[in-house]
């Protein structure tokens, strides 16, 4: 990049008025304000009036710390490519967690829309300003590393698609609407995995705790919350937290602690409270979770007024998080509710029949091989098939040294492979601890990780770029019905099982299958850009096989 293209100035009046450069007075330019202090804080933005913004800018109080004004020019510049470029910089100024952001939601429209060359700004353009900026020491991290960290992948400021964006005015549109009401109300968001619900959830709780510091907002001074019943992506949450203003980690709680908080002060209720992975929800008591009454969802709508609720029933994975039409239908009962759904695939960048392939798959179905393997749109997403668990896991390897972020996972059928205090999964030419999760960090971003295996419980919610699936012994195929047959009976995950009394016995079996294939569901759609299958089970491996004949 031209570095006269970027202009560095002190952040005070008389310097600024000496810029004189056409770029920086014709065109619309961005700019980032800025100090070195001991805990850093930046503003980000764009204007198309540069002397009247920062003079706007100076009489700001929060501003007034902020010493260093950067100025980003281009006389091919428009509004589209500076709000392009603003918005990437904020993301990847959350992603790097250097500067503590004063953005605020100034604009409900982060919507995802093209505008002409707007792949050169989004890319070739920004990585040069990116590397521009990485020279000057004023970030650190490159963007191939920002991209693979699950915080940028979670910010507020993702750009929206129109279903997600439409999903978000409605959200906020509903909780104006209710926000007063005498009754609780509920707000339902379905969707399978990588429909992008938890972005939604990201951008649109950011900007109702924005609202709620807007004296001249319906939503000024409401205390919300929002809940999810996962370490992993709660520690992300929390993350994000740092580095925007409106943000605090008090606000990121899990159901259970969300539902035990002694309540002080004014408010025994909250407003709004949103609830991330709601299918993670615990529907009967849990005394080993400290929680005492009958289901999460119901406890939390009497502790709020409005509640938000992300929920895919095909990611139920436990008896205990288990829930029915009729259990629904029971603690919607008396109170507004509404649902609505996210259809559209954002995570995987595959062709539809790949995504039918999977689907079918879950539904017990093996079909052959999708045609768009075979045609040169391969490369946007690689499904493959392997008959050794070793050969598999030196491509996931390949695959992590080249684009990062790539690693095993498995279904929850090794716990009877232990070497000291680490659990193995054992398969021909490997053997890798298993299910490790006493990190700090989410698992896959340990760089450590991809000498190890994962689990549905260190995965779920999150990306992966390249994801190789081990299907362990609960999974085999019936030659005569031509179908999956899932041996309920090698599941491990004695927690998943555990009994309640709201289910019959002749459930029993079939929901045990289901929660089974609704893990495969999970593991299956983690990756971004391939999915890689290696069965454990010599007659399942073996169908799988016969699809390459």
């Amino acid at each position: 990049m031209n570095s006269k293209l970027i202009q560095i100035r002190k952040f005070e009046k008389e310097p600024i008025q000496e810029i004189d450069t056409a770029y920086f007075n014709n065109y619309p330019i961005v700019y980032i304000l800025y100090n070195d202090a001991k805990s850093p804080s930046a503003y980000i933005g764009q204007t198309v009036h540069l002397q009247r913004r920062m003079k706007d800018h100076l009489k700001n109080a929060e501003r007034k710390i902020l010493k260093t004004a950067l100025f980003i020019g281009n006389e091919k510049f428009n509004q589209s490519a500076t709000y392009n470029v603003e918005t990437n910089l904020i993301n990847f100024f959350i992603a790097e967690k250097k500067y503590k952001l004063q953005n605020i939601s100034q604009t409900l429209d982060n919507k995802m829309h093209d505008y002409y060359n707007k792949e050169y700004y989004d890319q070739i353009f920004f990585e040069s300003i990116w590397e521009e900026l990485r020279a000057q020491d004023i970030v650190r991290e490159s963007l191939e590393e920002l991209k693979n960290k699950d915080v940028f992948k979670l910010s507020p400021y993702k750009e929206l698609s129109a279903e997600q964006m439409d999903l978000k005015y409605h959200i906020i549109d509903y909780c104006k609407k209710h926000i007063d009401d005498e009754q609780h109300s509920i707000f339902f968001i379905e969707g399978d995995a990588g429909t992008g619900k938890s972005v939604v959830l990201s951008s649109t709780f950011n900007t109702i705790q924005d609202l709620s510091q807007d004296k001249g907002s319906k939503l000024y001074g409401t205390e919300n919350y929002l809940l999810v019943n996962h370490q992993e992506m709660l520690k992300t949450y929390k993350d994000i937290s740092e580095t925007l203003p409106n943000l605090k980690k008090k606000n990121f709680m899990k159901p259970t602690s969300f539902v035990n908080r002694k309540t002080t002060g004014k408010k025994s209720v909250a407003d709004i409270v949103f609830v991330d992975e709601a299918h993670l929800l615990l529907s009967k008591k849990d005394s080993y979770n400290n929680f005492n009454q009958d289901n999460h969802l119901e406890e939390i709508i009497k502790q709020s007024k409005v509640t938000i609720v992300v929920y895919d029933r095909k990611q139920v994975l436990k008896f205990k998080s288990f829930w029915d039409t009729k259990l629904i239908d029971h603690v919607k009962r008396g109170i507004h509710s509404e649902v609505l759904m996210l259809t559209n695939q954002f995570r995987i960048r595959a062709e539809e029949d790949i995504l039918n392939w999977m689907d079918d798959f879950t539904n017990k179905q093996i079909s052959p091989l999708p045609k768009s393997l075979t045609n040169a749109g391969q490369e946007n997403f690689e499904l493959k098939i392997f008959s050794d668990a070793g050969e598999m896991y030196q491509k996931i390897k390949q695959k992590n040294k080249k684009y990062g972020l790539s690693r095993l996972v498995s279904t929850f059928d090794y716990l009877h492979k232990k070497d000291g205090k680490d659990y193995y999964i054992e398969e021909p030419h490997l053997k890798l601890p298993w299910n490790r999760t006493h990190y700090k960090k989410t698992w896959a971003e340990v760089e450590d990780t991809i000498n190890e295996v994962g689990s549905i419980y260190t995965i779920q919610g999150f990306d992966l770029n390249y994801v190789g699936v081990i299907l362990g012994p609960s999974v085999s195929y019936n030659f005569e019905k031509g179908q999956l047959e899932i041996l309920t009976a090698n599941y491990k995950d004695s927690e998943a099982f555990k009994a309640r009394d709201d289910i019959s016995a002749d459930q029993i079996e079939v929901l045990k299958e289901q929660i089974i294939l609704n893990s495969i569901n999970v593991l299956m759609k983690r990756g971004i850009h391939g999915l890689y299958i290696y069965a454990s089970d010599p007659k399942l491996r073996q169908k799988l096989m016969s699809l390459y004949d």
